[in-house]
């Protein structure tokens, strides 16, 4: 006999399967679109500031210190994606204490967690710096700047948490809010405190450090204020601040899921780093064009970013509320969208790519022919690498997360490189330069990774193992509710 299908439930706040799921998914992605220009537009004027107050040292400082608070940012992100999925399955399932539950575990997790990697980041940090062979220069600069930044890795961490979880509640309105007031903040105190102004000593570059450290504190703490002056569903209070302390069920969860999600930011990143060495090879013009496109590219693809974002979200959602009928249809949203706006701008940035590409390398740089060359070869990979990520934020949403790392790995690594060294010569041998074997493998990688995508998404059965999980979870939370088991049945 089937089970009943859940009854109509009343809307609630940050509620994602209610309503059309075109104009939701475009709605609650947008904010976080906005959240990821306002955070790339605060680090490349950080950047600005740093180079132009202090110097070429203080910038390569800054930059070799960067790469590693991005290696431990990764974890962060991993942890806090798998919160943020299972925040939104519980919210889906209208399980409220489940997502507060959820939620200070991973804040609870990760906090403990940066307060072990930034004490041990204060003291490794020489040692760091000289794996990554820093310059001379800027050897002091960086130590200094990067000393500050892992004392301040604790409570930017966990604001992390707080803001991915906030977007599993299906709140991506807030998190911009307080990234625009980061931003703000950071933007205005950068050079007071670099170079000193008024009241303000003259800091050097412990000065940018000491700026994004306040903003972010300010943001962080205001963003506290604001959770609980709003009654946003994931405020702990009284008997529910026990949840701060990891839990073994949660935990689990988030560290077995977390981990995966993390290495896929480091299994892109190293890729990158490969392609960086490979560029370099082609000399100084070359590794200059490709600078200039990559900065053009970090824009690129922020849709496709968001979208995924939102996808993941609303897909958890659905999942926890068991509307597996229309989880083919968030996604297939998610892919309308990612075409018309990842293409719409790539488009726009291939028109105007001539005085985009002057930006950074001047009007008349001879590297700029390079660059848009480049940009005609290799920017498209987009918008096929957005697909990828619906596929595999709808995949993730349902407990899914090797499956997405697999794909990254084998198209980053045996294909695009793969397709790099089995191709140099032969575009050599046809009068073509060499460097147009890394142009190509962009895209022919992101290809590969669409096709993958979509047969994992159709074929394996993931959903099958999704409904598993979700369903004896339901079942538990039946039995403490003293409700039916068949109230929990998956729609199907």
């Amino acid at each position: 006999m089937d089970a009943p299908a859940p009854a109509a439930r009343p809307q609630m706040r940050g509620d994602l399967t209610s309503g059309p799921i075109l104009r939701t998914l475009i709605l609650f992605s947008v904010p976080t679109l906005m959240s990821n220009i306002l955070q790339s537009l605060s680090g490349t004027i950080n950047s600005i500031w740093v180079g132009r107050l202090i110097g070429e040292d203080a910038l390569a400082a800054t930059a070799n210190a960067n790469i590693i608070m991005f290696l431990v940012a990764s974890a962060a992100f991993g942890f806090g994606m798998a919160g943020t999925v299972k925040i939104g399955q519980r919210y889906g399932a209208r399980d409220i204490d489940g997502a507060r539950r959820t939620f200070g575990t991973a804040v609870g997790f990760a906090g403990i967690v940066m307060v072990v990697i930034a004490a041990i980041g204060w003291v490794g940090a020489p040692y760091l710096l000289d794996a990554l062979a820093t310059p001379g220069g800027a050897y002091a600069l960086a130590l200094t700047y990067i000393r500050l930044m892992f004392v301040s890795l604790p409570f930017m961490m966990v604001s992390v948490i707080l803001t991915m979880g906030l977007r599993g509640t299906g709140d991506s309105r807030t998190p911009l809010i307080f990234m625009g007031v980061t931003v703000g903040i950071d933007t205005i105190f950068n050079p007071m405190l670099i170079s000193g102004f008024g009241p303000f000593p003259r800091l050097g570059i412990g000065g940018s450090a000491l700026s994004t450290i306040i903003a972010s504190m300010v943001s962080f703490v205001s963003m506290i204020v604001y959770v609980y002056r709003k009654d946003l569903p994931l405020r702990l209070r009284g008997a529910e601040l026990r949840y701060l302390r990891p839990r073994r069920e949660e935990l689990n969860y988030i560290v077995l899921k977390g981990i995966p999600m993390g290495a896929q930011m480091l299994v892109m990143s190293a890729a990158g780093i490969i392609i960086v060495g490979l560029v370099n090879r082609e000399g100084l013009l070359m590794t200059a064009a490709y600078g200039a496109a990559m900065q053009l590219f970090t824009y690129i693809q922020m849709p496709a970013m968001a979208i995924g974002g939102a996808v993941s979200a609303m897909a958890a959602q659905f999942i926890g509320a068991r509307k597996w009928d229309r989880l083919d249809n968030v996604t297939r949203a998610g892919v309308l969208v990612n075409f018309l706006m990842t293409g719409v701008l790539t488009a726009i940035l291939l028109i105007f790519d001539r005085a985009a590409l002057g930006l950074f390398l001047g009007p008349h740089s001879p590297a700029v022919p390079l660059g848009r060359h480049i940009q005609l070869i290799a920017s498209w990979n987009f918008v096929f690498f957005g697909v990828t990520m619906v596929y595999s934020a709808t995949m993730r949403a349902g407990n899914a997360v090797w499956i997405p790392l697999g794909i990254i790995a084998v198209t980053l690594y045996p294909v695009r490189l793969g397709f790099y060294f089995l191709t140099y010569r032969i575009f050599v041998a046809h009068g073509y330069p060499g460097s147009d074997a890394i142009w190509w493998s962009f895209p022919i990688a992101a290809a590969a990774s669409l096709v993958l995508g979509w047969w994992f998404y159709h074929y394996y059965p993931w959903r099958k193992h999704a409904i598993a999980e979700t369903s004896e979870e339901a079942r538990e939370q039946a039995q403490t509710d003293g409700q039916p088991a068949g109230r929990y049945a998956p729609n199907l």
